[in-house]
């Protein structure tokens, strides 16, 4: 007598999770590589890109149902199922900490170590053809008060040094980090003022970010004033303080360098 094994079916949402998850891998990325190398405009690019998000969000969703089958029901798929969650989790891993940050740091776009007088961001023709006619607006006073409860350590850069040569190292430091410096003014005119506009980019998707430094004349020295500004998006998720921050380091090792 032939005794038959009967295997149970195998989940169909643990059989989907996996391949939904794949093409929401290859989604996010292909939308990621257009924007990062400037092969779509940004609007559609992030539209792209948030589809691979939702899909990889329908995945995960796929693998708690086929959890729920396999354990109430004893269906196959178990294998597949995690398969579908960990690929879904790495495409919703690094949106998931910016969105993190989203919510626990301030919601401006627009950092500067002066703010009261943040500084100007040039306007020449120059300028304005680097940025495609881009000119950072003005930001609030709810926005800047905003900066100041959330980057306390935001200051200015005093160096114990001539403008001159405070603006040498400026420039320096802008060269190091890998800005793409579009207009350098060195200090002069009545008021001694040197200025500095660059554009950076995030270190992902390459978004542009404008930067703009002056540097002014103190009686012992020079004061550096740094302003950063996101053209995409209310939230800059800390990268314009962190851009801040590392300039100012940099310029700060400079002058302790060219002190020795």
């Amino acid at each position: 007598m032939r005794h038959y094994i009967i295997e149970e079916p195998v989940s169909r949402p643990a059989t989907w999770s996996p391949k939904l998850a794949w093409f929401a891998l290859a989604v996010s990325l292909m939308a990621a590589a257009l924007i990062r190398f400037n092969r779509i405009d940004y609007p559609a690019g992030f539209v792209a890109l948030g589809s691979g998000l939702v899909i990889a969000l329908i995945a995960v969703g796929m693998s708690f149902v086929a959890f729920i089958h396999i354990w109430r029901e004893g269906r196959r798929g178990l294998g597949s199922a995690v398969r579908g969650l960990v690929i879904a989790a790495l495409v919703l891993a690094y949106p998931g900490w910016m969105t993190v940050k989203a919510v626990t740091l301030p919601p401006i776009n627009d950092v500067s170590t002066d703010t009261d007088n943040p500084p100007a961001f040039s306007r020449s023709r120059a300028v304005l053809a680097a940025r495609n006619d881009w000119v950072p607006p003005e930001v609030s006073a709810q926005a800047r008060e905003r900066q100041r409860q959330g980057y306390v350590k935001i200051a200015p850069l005093t160096l114990d040094t001539d403008p001159d040569e405070a603006f040498v190292l400026v420039r320096e430091a802008a060269n190091n980090l890998g800005w793409q410096v579009i207009e350098a003014v060195p200090p002069g005119g009545r008021a001694g003022v040197g200025r500095l506009d660059a554009i950076d980019r995030t270190l992902v998707l390459k978004l542009p970010e404008d930067v703009t430094v002056r540097v002014r004349p103190r009686a012992d020295g020079a004061r550096v004033d740094v302003r950063s500004a996101s053209r995409i998006g209310a939230r800059d998720l800390g990268d314009n303080a962190a851009r801040i921050r590392a300039f100012l380091e940099e310029t700060s090792n400079l002058a302790l360098t060219a002190g020795n």
